[in-house]
């Protein structure tokens, strides 16, 4: 990967869906999608970093790098 492309890697994606000038709705605007971080890796290697039991129980999973915390991206900021 180049230095650029890991700057802006995030899990959380998004695209505009097309709107036909002929639509008689207003667009929709942009649409949010969340893809988990095990898809970005093809196999679990050995020694990866953990949390501790009780920060595991609370997050879902033992590994760091397999959890994803959720922002909903159409909550608005500063409220």
């Amino acid at each position: 990967m180049n230095e650029k492309h890991q700057k802006s890697f995030t899990t959380v994606k998004s695209y505009r869906p097309f709107h036909s000038r002929y639509d008689p709705c207003k667009p929709i605007g942009v649409k949010y999608y969340s893809t988990p971080p095990n898809l970005f890796l093809g196999f679990q290697p050995p020694n990866l970093q953990q949390f501790s039991a009780k920060e595991a129980l609370k997050k879902g999973t033992l590994w760091r790098f397999f959890y994803d915390y959720y922002e909903n991206p159409y909550e608005k900021k500063g409220r």
